[in-house]
């Protein structure tokens, strides 16, 4: 397959490729995107790497078997790093994300750690041997959200998830935060994860779900 006919195919999901198609397999796309070494698809895995992660089954160190050559397998946990780094830069707080991190060796950490600093002075940065520019990579990440705003005619939705999303990170574990997003979308817990819930989580929940809780909170922050 041709970088023109990917881009193409990936067209389907509604550029800048986060509309989920039923005939689009996320996983594939991934592959077939580090394969075709096209600074543009690359600079938009980031946002394809949320998508295949909204599938809670989703493994993305596994996705790495998928990849023939070693180079391959390099260059895909490069853009792992990349992705990683901009999702810090926007703040947003992964379970998924935060495995990644740990996972990653000593010598990626350190890239992480100048990818980071790249994207926090917009300037640019090199992963394995293609050069990436902050800017670029932002406005990619950028135009998601205004294309997910406009389909639901309202652009504050997304800003609120984003808050939302910073929130949640100050109070709980990326781990606690990913089964309060299952249980509110009615994800069923295994037992290991309805026994973490029961006693890590739902007391804090509720206490945060309490009125009183919620007036003290907003005297103090306004300074009543």
């Amino acid at each position: 397959m041709t970088n023109t006919q990917l881009f193409n195919k990936l067209s389907t999901l509604g550029l800048p490729f986060m509309k989920t198609n039923k005939e689009m397999d996320t996983r594939q796309a991934l592959v077939e995107v580090v394969g075709s070494h096209d600074l543009r698809l690359w600079e938009a895995f980031p946002v394809l790497l949320v998508n295949a992660a909204k599938d809670y089954s989703f493994n993305a160190l596994d996705l790495q078997n998928n990849l023939d050559s070693p180079d391959d397998r390099e260059n895909y946990l490069g853009l792992l790093a990349v992705s990683v780094a901009l999702y810090d830069s926007y703040h947003l707080r992964f379970a998924w994300a935060n495995k990644l991190k740990k996972a990653f060796s000593e010598k990626m950490q350190t890239e992480l750690q100048k990818m980071k600093k790249s994207l926090a002075e917009n300037g640019h940065f090199v992963c394995g041997r293609t050069e990436f520019s902050s800017d670029r990579l932002k406005k990619m990440f950028d135009m998601y959200y205004e294309k997910d705003s406009a389909a639901s005619q309202k652009k504050d939705v997304v800003y609120d998830r984003l808050a939302l999303e910073y929130a949640l990170s100050q109070l709980f574990s990326p781990k606690q935060v990913e089964l309060l997003k299952k249980r509110a979308e009615g994800v069923p817990f295994t037992k290991t994860e309805k026994e973490y819930y029961s006693r890590a989580v739902k007391r804090k929940v509720s206490a945060l779900a309490n009125m009183e809780v919620q007036k003290m909170a907003r005297r103090v922050v306004d300074g009543v």
